[in-house]
């Protein structure tokens, strides 16, 4: 094939998620075919963000800012926060245009197989977030998997005493099914059908 540089690229390329070997290759190639015009904006592109984007220290969302444009919106509703597993999932309801509050990504779900315990959970942020702030809602918005649903009863537990109003978005959501794999009307339901935890 290409020498050491081209398989070095088609290496890295493959690690993407939805990117195989061969797939890999075929980007490889489309990108060496036209450098300037695919693979130089591409690098920059990819430099620029390696620099400039960070997570947010209010809600952990990826942006260049910090708060970011979601939380020092003006126009947002603070007084609910949409809880999601990762930004993935943010970016999916954001997406979707059914939603005007805040968000608080969590990191992750409680699993014990894969070893994520309470404590490696983005869970004290939200607890001050909700006891400094007109908080009135908080709406979980978690996959509808196992380790989804344990997380979201472990945090109807801890959030409950602080004096919110504890939802889990409804129907729409399948089970086993990622949010930020949904298309936007499937989330919109969701959303709009979600119920006390």
């Amino acid at each position: 094939m290409g020498g050491p540089e081209v398989e070095h690229l088609i290496g890295l390329l493959a690690k993407l998620p939805g990117m195989g070997p061969r797939s890999a290759r075929r980007a490889a190639l489309r990108m060496l075919q036209h450098p300037e015009a695919r693979m130089l904006p591409l690098a920059a592109a990819l430099a620029e963000a390696a620099r400039a984007v960070k997570s947010c220290a209010d809600c952990g969302n990826l942006d260049s800012r910090d708060p970011c444009a979601i939380c020092a919106g003006q126009n947002r509703d603070r007084s609910i926060i949409c809880v999601v597993e990762g930004v993935g999932d943010l970016w999916a309801l954001e997406r979707a245009s059914v939603y005007n509050g805040l968000y608080h990504v969590l990191g992750g779900t409680l699993s014990a197989l894969g070893g994520v315990r309470p404590e490696d959970l983005n869970v004290s942020t939200l607890a001050t977030r909700i006891a400094d702030g007109p908080v009135k809602e908080v709406i979980l918005a978690l996959g509808a998997t196992v380790e989804g649903a344990t997380t979201a009863h472990w945090l109807t537990d801890r959030l409950r005493p602080l004096g919110v109003t504890v939802t889990r978005v409804g129907q729409g959501v399948p089970m086993g099914g990622a949010l930020d794999a949904l298309d936007d009307g499937t989330l919109a339901a969701a959303l709009r059908a979600r119920r006390v935890s």
